[in-house]
C-alpha cells in the first residue's frame, strides 16, 4: 500500500467521492509506476544519476543551467520552502510568474518537498487570484516580484495566505537560497499523493481546480512524448504556453526533463520574438497554439530557423488551412493533440508519420476513447457525439459539484463533438456548447471559422450561434481584417460568398461583425462565452 507524505490533508479530503472518478487504466509497462514516487526526484535527481548531471537543462535570459545546477538551485529552495516559510507536505503553494528558470525551479521544489503546486497565468488580476486563494486555501507563495502587486492586493482579503516570498529583481528567495545546502532529502511522496491543482484556462468564465498526482505528472510524460513527439537528449524545447496551463507545464518543462534535454524558457514570446528565440537558441522542438503559428508563417523567411524538427500545436483546433501554409512555409508538419487541464495533457494526437486530412489523429497508447449520445450509448463511425475518453489519468475536481457533469460511468467527458472513421481517426467539429443549430442543421463553429480564416483577407475570426426567431439560431462571425481590407458591406459579401464555396452553403455566416481583436484566454482559446455576450 501506497504511504501518503501529506501531513496537511486539505486537498486529499476535498477530492471528489471515490463513486464520481473516472476509471483509471494502466495498460502499458511505462504506466506501472512505484507506489511511492516523487516527480521532481523522476525529473532532474534521475537524470543526474543515469550521467546527464553536465547536459544543459534550463535555458533563459542570462541562464544556462545544467542538470546539477538545476537540481542545487531546487534543493536550496526546497530548504527556503521548509526552513524559511514553514512548508508541511501537502499546503498549497501558489506560483506566479512569466515563464524563466525560476519558475521552473519553483515547480519543482515544491513537488521535492511535498507541496501542492498551484499555477496561476501572469495576467491574472486580484479578484481572480482572490478566489485560487480560497477555493484551494493557499498558504504559501512564490512570486515574481514584478507580478507582486495584484498578489498582494488579493492575499489582503485571504488570511490563510500566510507566507509569501518573492523572486527575480526586487525579490528575497535568492538571497535567502545563498545560504541553503545545495542537497535536499525528497519527501517521500506517494504516486497518488496530490503534486499540483490545476484552474482551468477560463474558456467558459468559470474556473475550476483539477487535482493531479505525482503519478499523472509521469504518466503525461509517458504518453504522448514516447509514443508521438519522441524527443532525444540532444532536443531543444521552446514555446509560449505559460507553465500554469497544463500544455506548458508538460511540454516547455516535463517533457524536455523527462527527455534529459533542454528547454528554454523567456518571458512574453509574442510570435516574431518566438522566431527569433528559435534561431537564437537553436530550438528544436516548440509548443504554441493555432494562432501562433498562423502569426508565424509569414515571418518564416525572415529568421533562420533551420534547427526547428518538430512543432506541436494544442489548446485550441489546427485549421487545416494553418497546418497547410505553415508546412508549405517551413517544411514541418505540425504534431496536432487534443487535450485539456482535467485529463493534464494530450490523448488523442498525431505525427506527420499517421496525419490523415481533416482528422485530429488517433488514441495514444495507453488511452481509450469511443464516440457516444447523450445516453453514453457508443455511436457507429462517422456520426457525430461526444467524445468520451479514459486512461492513467483522469478528472477530479477539488470540492467541485461539477465533477458528475464531466465524469459518466467511469468516462471522462471532455465536452467536444467529434466522429471517428473506420480505422479509428477521430475528427474534431466543435465544443459541445458551440454547435450552432440553424434551420434543422447542426453546424460546427470551428468550421465556419476555419472557412473564413482561408480567405487572404482575414487575420482571426470567431463563430457563434446567436438567437434568431426564424431559424433558431444564426451564425454569426466577428472578424479582424488584415491591414489593407475595409470592414463595410461588400467585404462582407465576399467573405459569405468565400464561405459558400468553400463549405456546404447554409453554413455561411449570416452576419458579420468587424473588430480589432477577439477575446482570448491567456493560452491563445478563443473565448466565445465573451463573444456571446456581445450579440
Amino acid at each position: 500500500m501506497s504511504r501518503s507524505a501529506h501531513l496537511d490533508r486539505f486537498v486529499i479530503d476535498n477530492l471528489p467521492p471515490a463513486d464520481t472518478w473516472p476509471e483509471l487504466v494502466f495498460e502499458r509497462p511505462e504506466l506501472e509506476f512505484a507506489e511511492q514516487l516523487n516527480a521532481s526526484v523522476e525529473l532532474v535527481d534521475s537524470a543526474i544519476t543515469e550521467g546527464h548531471g553536465d547536459r544543459p537543462a534550463i535555458l533563459g535570459k542570462g541562464i544556462r543551467w545544467t542538470y546539477r545546477q538545476l537540481q542545487q538551485q531546487v534543493n536550496r529552495l526546497a530548504h527556503v520552502l521548509v526552513e524559511d516559510m514553514g512548508l508541511v507536505p501537502g499546503n498549497r503553494v501558489l506560483l506566479r510568474g512569466a515563464n524563466t528558470p525560476w519558475l521552473a525551479a519553483c515547480w519543482l521544489a515544491v513537488w521535492k518537498a511535498g507541496g501542492v503546486a498551484v499555477g496561476t497565468m501572469p495576467l491574472l488580476r486580484a479578484k481572480e487570484i482572490g478566489e485560487i486563494l480560497k477555493l484551494a486555501q493557499v498558504s504559501h507563495a512564490l512570486c515574481d516580484a514584478s507580478l507582486a502587486e495584484e498578489l498582494q492586493l488579493a492575499g489582503a482579503a485571504c488570511p490563510g495566505l500566510r507566507h509569501t516570498v518573492l523572486f527575480g529583481t526586487g525579490g528575497t528567495l535568492e538571497s535567502l537560497m545563498e545560504a541553503k545546502l545545495d542537497h535536499f532529502a525528497a519527501v517521500d511522496t506517494a504516486a497518488d499523493d496530490p503534486a499540483l491543482i490545476g484552474f482551468t484556462s477560463g474558456t467558459t468564465g468559470i474556473p475550476k481546480g483539477t487535482i493531479h498526482f505525482h503519478r499523472d505528472v509521469m504518466a503525461m510524460c509517458e504518453v504522448f512524448p514516447r509514443h508521438c513527439l519522441k524527443p532525444g537528449s540532444d532536443d531543444v524545447f521552446i514555446g509560449t504556453p505559460p507553465l500554469a496551463f497544463t500544455f506548458g507545464l508538460g511540454g516547455l518543462l516535463c517533457f524536455p526533463l523527462w527527455a534529459r534535454a533542454s528547454t528554454v524558457l523567456l518571458e512574453k514570446l509574442a510570435p516574431e520574438p518566438l522566431m527569433k528565440a528559435i534561431q537564437d537558441y537553436k530550438a528544436t522542438i516548440c509548443f504554441t497554439s493555432p494562432t501562433a503559428y498562423r502569426q508565424m508563417t509569414g515571418l518564416v523567411g525572415t529568421y533562420d530557423i533551420s534547427s526547428l524538427k518538430k512543432c506541436v500545436s494544442a489548446g485550441e483546433a489546427l485549421p487545416t488551412d494553418t497546418r497547410d501554409k505553415w508546412r508549405e512555409a517551413s517544411g514541418i508538419q505540425i504534431h496536432d493533440g487534443i487535450g485539456g487541464t482535467e485529463m493534464i495533457h494530450i490523448y488523442i494526437a498525431s505525427g506527420p508519420e499517421d496525419y490523415r486530412a481533416g482528422a485530429l489523429g488517433k488514441l495514444l497508447p495507453g488511452y481509450r476513447g469511443m464516440i457516444v449520445d447523450d445516453e453514453m450509448n457508443p455511436l457507429p463511425p462517422g456520426e457525430v457525439g461526444k467524445l468520451a475518453i479514459k486512461g492513467p489519468t483522469g478528472c477530479r475536481y477539488l470540492a467541485d459539484e461539477r465533477q458528475k457533469d464531466y465524469v459518466c460511468k467511469g468516462w471522462n467527458l471532455p465536452g467536444d463533438a467529434f466522429h471517428m472513421d473506420e480505422d479509428g481517426y477521430f475528427y474534431y467539429h466543435a465544443r459541445i456548447d458551440d454547435i450552432i443549430v440553424t434551420s434543422g442543421y447542426n453546424v460546427s463553429s470551428p468550421e465556419v471559422e476555419w472557412a473564413l480564416m482561408a480567405h487572404p483577407a482575414v487575420a482571426e475570426c470567431g463563430v457563434i450561434g446567436v438567437p434568431d426567431a426564424d431559424r433558431g439560431q444564426l451564425i454569426k462571425a466577428f472578424v479582424v481584417l488584415k491591414p489593407g481590407f475595409s470592414p463595410d458591406e461588400s467585404m462582407s459579401r465576399t467573405l459569405q460568398d468565400f464561405v459558400k464555396q468553400t463549405v456546404a452553403p447554409y453554413k455561411y455566416p449570416r452576419a458579420i461583425s468587424y473588430v480589432d481583436s477577439l477575446p482570448r484566454t491567456e493560452t491563445g482559446k478563443l473565448q466565445r462565452f465573451r463573444l456571446k455576450s456581445q450579440s
